[in-house]
């Protein structure tokens, strides 16, 4: 068993936790930007190496943001590897005049520390590091051999964790990966996630004219407004079912031990609404149904729509030009190359051939067998450091977890720190300092059931 003085390492080191964690959000890294991710990634590294990790930073090319790895050896247990993913990288923190303290402040009041980042990701980094650092500075070894493996992409996509995967294979092998995050319900319950959805992000675009008209023309001049908007109208009916011929063709239903899981899996949908300011769901979908699409429904959602003038007040204008942004999440079995030759039969077969496809991004979904021991190891640290867990099925966003999955042969498992209101992606994200403090000796507890050999959990 792991020593208490581990634990009660973590209780009285929270003040550095939060100090550090303030440091790697007063540094900008918004990877939408290049803003401040070099700089990022020296500073991660040179907390990873303060905790008593061997650190380094891996580069594939130039103009790619850096991998920062870091690993230790364990005394006892060499023949067994943990690896944490996290990423260093933000979301923009726009738009600035909606927080209530500069976004990069790091500024703590009471039990929350704001600031972008505080939670996506670098709350979650920095509770693995103080775990590691735990077991180090009181036992002076760690339950098994762990690895770091932190990219500074995440947020714009992961475009090249494929090629960092395939380049480091050897040094990045492991036998189970703890993800970048993981959500804390409203009742401070850790939810464990065995897997994530995958994504497909476009851009459809209409030109019509060679540039914007007087809007009394719009009886000679075709809208490509309108267009568009007749075209994405063919995606999707109104309950939320996408309409694109074989979409679903290689989905398979859930298993019995999924619907066992999903069933059991709590949630509040008066809270959820409430949180969101919505009266109901896509298709009126209540409870059970509600569960299980947050689990395993596609989506079809659009993200953007530009086209006109947007500005305060009146301007009677016909566009020349009209584009949506629309990412599509995907469930397991669908492959994101077949479903962008299928977008493209499927506005061709409609009359839509002047509508260009521009694509951002494309993954597959990841998910962890839940008979995985893997999944009985993380719970039972959950269960003992939160009081209680719950295990899902499938997050409803998207990671890079495939690839890992892929090419590494990882079981992927997301558990964490983040509040599941907290923010992330919008002004005033903050980080709870107990989750926070909960989650580090999590974190310990799961280093520790790792390690063990030959003992049942």
């Amino acid at each position: 068993m792991i020593r208490m003085n581990t634990l009660k390492h973590v209780d009285t080191h929270m003040g550095e936790l939060i100090s550090d964690l303030q440091k790697l959000i007063q540094q900008p890294s918004v990877s939408a930007k290049n803003e401040g991710i070099e700089e990022c990634a020296k500073l991660v590294k040179t907390l990873l190496k303060f905790s008593g990790l061997k650190s380094e930073i891996l580069r594939l090319k130039k103009g790619v943001a850096p991998i920062v790895f870091a690993e230790i050896k364990s005394k006892k247990n060499p023949g067994k590897t943990l690896m944490f993913y996290n990423h260093y990288d933000v979301q923009p923190a726009e738009p600035f005049d909606l927080w209530d303290d500069p976004p990069f402040s790091g500024v703590r009041k009471g039990n929350k520390i704001f600031g972008r980042g505080s939670t996506d990701d670098k709350g979650e980094l920095i509770t693995r590091i103080k775990a590691v650092e735990a077991c180090l500075a009181t036992t002076n070894d760690v339950p098994c051999n762990i690895k770091f493996v932190i990219e500074g992409e995440e947020e714009t996509g992961s475009a090249h964790i494929e090629e960092y995967l395939k380049k480091y294979k050897k040094k990045f092998s492991n036998d189970g990966v703890i993800w970048e995050f993981g959500y804390v319900d409203a009742k401070n319950r850790p939810i464990i996630g065995l897997g994530m959805k995958g994504l497909l992000f476009v851009e459809l675009s209409v030109r019509e004219s060679i540039r914007d008209a007087h809007s009394s023309l719009a009886v000679l001049i075709k809208n490509p407004a309108w267009r568009l908007i007749e075209a994405v109208k063919t995606l999707r009916d109104s309950d939320g079912k996408i309409l694109i011929k074989d979409w679903y063709k290689e989905v398979l239903p859930f298993s019995k031990k999924d619907l066992e899981l999903i069933e059991k899996e709590p949630f509040d949908q008066n809270v959820f609404k409430k949180e969101f300011g919505i009266q109901s769901f896509v298709g009126n979908k209540k409870n059970l149904d509600a569960k299980k699409a947050l689990v395993g429904d596609a989506t079809c959602n659009i993200a953007g729509f530009v086209s006109g003038y947007t500005g305060d007040g009146a301007k009677t204008v016909l566009p020349g030009e009209a584009l949506v942004k629309i990412d599509f999440r995907l469930i397991p079995k669908m492959d994101p190359k077949k479903q962008v030759i299928r977008l493209k039969k499927h506005l061709k077969s409609h009359g839509f051939n002047d509508v260009k496809i521009k694509i951002f991004h494309g993954e597959a979904a990841a998910r962890t067998d839940s008979s995985h021991p893997f999944v009985s190891q993380v719970k039972n640290a959950a269960d003992k450091a939160f009081g209680k867990s719950i295990l899902n099925v499938s997050n409803a966003g998207t990671g890079p977890m495939y690839p890992f999955v892929d090419i590494l042969k990882s079981p992927c498992i997301s558990i964490g720190s983040t509040y599941m209101f907290s923010r992330i992606h919008s002004p005033n994200e903050f980080a709870r300092v107990d989750l926070l403090k909960k989650t580090t000796k999590c974190i310990c507890l799961i280093m520790e059931n790792f390690g063990k050999i030959s003992e049942d959990i």
